[in-house]
């Protein structure tokens, strides 16, 4: 949807009205910079660009600014932020705001300007006759989590527009080394394009290249664990030492992560899918695809046996009992050998 939007946009084919909402940020704040520049030229900005955040500031003032003449240009530019009379949350702002003015003004826009609603929220409020309208008669656009297949086809066209491409299987590496934010992943791929200057981004680059998070040393500690690789387990723990990581830390990172590998095999074998099951428990998609692999080379028994050794873990290391890094390397032993 973003993509076709942003077509639209150097096109030149502009909406009166765009309402963009949804919890994710980088994509607001690229359709909003995608309609700044495609619809303005940088010297009109100054004249013909505003923004209103209606925590602060009545929907009169940005309604009387939609309806004045651009200067110098032929059009203008107006955005509201924080608009909290789209939902059903609860506001401490004492900003009164007309709806039954906005009403008009969406009903019947000023052709001269392009007039942004930015609404950083997950969900609208279907009931209200104000969002109804505006879902009606603007172009929106939903900006929430993106699945695993829209989340490959914006790394395929993010690639593309720093001038390379990138591989299937480079892509899938650049998820499990990078995670799925946005603009982390924008910046990794910012920095492999400028490296290998043309062609495509492989596999090679992204594991030569990709910056490695805490998470990412983890989710390969947990990879070992899984494929009962012990010896590459403690390479990967000592590396983390080195990096000064705490014990602790790790050991909360890998309780984490096999509770989630837990509930996603309880959730799945009762016939849920990954996408409700990522609803359920909070979490990404992708993150529920790769739980469910490790999920499949345990059985719920073993897991909950695993589960039980780092609950011991956590208790001997917070009490005093043991080392921290000691009683993680024997944890790590049990892990590894669980049957």
């Amino acid at each position: 949807m973003l993509l076709e939007q942003i077509k639209k946009l150097k096109a030149k084919k502009f909406a009166n009205i765009y309402l963009l909402y949804g919890s994710e940020q980088y994509l607001l704040q690229e359709m909003k910079n995608a309609i700044i520049e495609n619809v303005l030229e940088e010297h009109e900005h100054d004249f013909n660009l505003s923004s209103y955040d209606m925590e602060e500031t009545s929907i009169d003032l940005a309604i009387e600014d939609a309806e004045t003449l651009p200067f110098m240009g032929e059009k203008r530019v107006v955005i509201i932020t924080n608009p909290f009379f789209l939902t059903a949350e609860k506001n401490k702002s004492k900003v009164e705001h007309n709806i039954d003015r906005f009403l008009s003004y969406i009903e019947s826009p000023a052709p001269y300007t392009v007039f942004l609603i930015l609404a950083s929220y997950e969900k609208l409020d279907e009931r209200k006759k104000i969002v109804k309208t505006l879902k009606k008669t603007s172009d929106v656009l939903e900006a929430n989590t993106l699945n695993e297949r829209d989340l490959k086809q914006w790394i395929t066209q993010k690639a593309k527009e720093y001038g390379t491409g990138i591989e299937e299987d480079a892509a899938e590496e650049l998820l499990k080394i990078a995670g799925v934010h946005l603009a982390v992943l924008a910046q990794e791929i910012n920095k492999m394009a400028m490296y290998i200057g043309s062609g495509n981004i492989t596999t090679e680059v992204v594991q030569k290249l990709a910056a490695k998070t805490m998470e990412h040393n983890v989710f390969e500690l947990i990879e070992s664990i899984v494929q009962r690789k012990i010896d590459r387990a403690l390479e990967i723990l000592f590396e983390l030492y080195r990096n000064n990581e705490e014990p602790i830390k790790i050991h909360a990172l890998l309780t984490n992560q096999f509770r989630l590998v837990y509930q996603v095999k309880d959730l799945t074998e009762q016939g849920y899918s990954q996408q409700k099951i990522a609803s359920i428990v909070k979490v990404h998609p992708y993150r529920v695809k790769l739980a469910a692999q490790h999920g499949r080379r345990f059985s719920r028994p073993e897991l909950m046996n695993l589960i039980d050794n780092l609950a011991e873990a956590d208790y001997s290391m917070k009490s005093g009992n043991i080392d921290k890094r000691l009683a993680i390397e024997l944890l790590l032993l049990k892990l590894a050998n669980l049957k």
